[in-house]
């Protein structure tokens, strides 16, 4: 399984929201650039690269930030934040990323993202399935659709989508595990996908949970930043 520490970008600092909640912020370091190096030189691979602004203002805000860590790290960067046309799409992936997740588009547009996955391919786009209480989740967190999560995931299956990040609202950020039955459950009715658990990973133990249900990777945050799981903990993952 692999794992993916997370950096969520406001005003060029790296910060951690709780459920989603832009009044509930704490801010972790001035520095993005210096937090991405202590995640390579532990010997983390990827990272999950959030800018918030952007999702609030529907178009990249963060930019340098992600040229920045891009050009000072050798991490593979998935990328999500405002990224809702073929121009910002361009521009994320100029900017370093390997990977752009497509998360509120991908329920108001489909047809846009179903054309990403066709020109880009599978492996450049990931599909971000945020959800609470079975719903997808859209609009920075702040409004529920229609769509049912199992519903998103089997239409962008068909549509040729491979990596569904998976990320429980009601449990980002609030350090009490992740939806694992959920998980669980997509896991067997999806065999095909690969699924990346975010929201609520708290412990080890939490990670050896994920691993045993068959994710493709997890996602941490918040629990890297408050110590609960601490980068020498991860060894044997790595």
């Amino acid at each position: 399984m692999e794992i993916i520490p997370a950096i969520d970008i406001m005003q060029g600092q790296c910060v951690r929201l709780s459920e989603g909640d832009f009044t509930r912020r704490t801010t972790y370091s001035p520095d993005p650039v210096a937090v991405a190096q202590r995640f390579e030189q532990a010997g983390l691979r990827r990272l999950h690269l959030v800018d918030l602004d952007g999702a609030r203002a529907g178009q990249p805000v963060n930019l340098s930030v992600l040229e920045a860590i891009s050009r000072h790290t050798n991490l593979v960067i998935d990328a999500g934040g405002g990224i809702q046309t073929e121009d910002s799409l361009v521009q994320v992936l100029a900017a370093g990323a390997q990977h752009v997740t497509a998360g509120s588009l991908a329920v108001r547009a489909p047809a846009t993202v179903r054309a990403w996955l066709r020109s880009q391919g599978p492996d450049t786009i990931f599909l971000g399935a945020d959800f609470k209480d079975g719903r997808i989740m859209t609009g920075a967190w702040t409004e529920e659709s229609t769509r049912t999560l199992e519903a998103f995931i089997a239409d962008y299956l068909a549509a040729g989508a491979l990596t569904f990040i998976c990320t429980d609202v009601s449990k980002d950020g609030m350090l009490q595990g992740p939806s694992l039955a959920t998980y669980q459950r997509l896991v067997q009715q999806f065999p095909a996908a690969r699924f990346i658990a975010s929201g609520g990973v708290t412990t080890v133990a939490d990670l050896e949970a994920l691993a045993e249900a068959g994710m493709f990777g997890a996602i941490i945050g918040k629990a890297l930043y408050e110590g609960s799981i601490a980068l020498e903990d991860l060894q044997p993952f790595l």
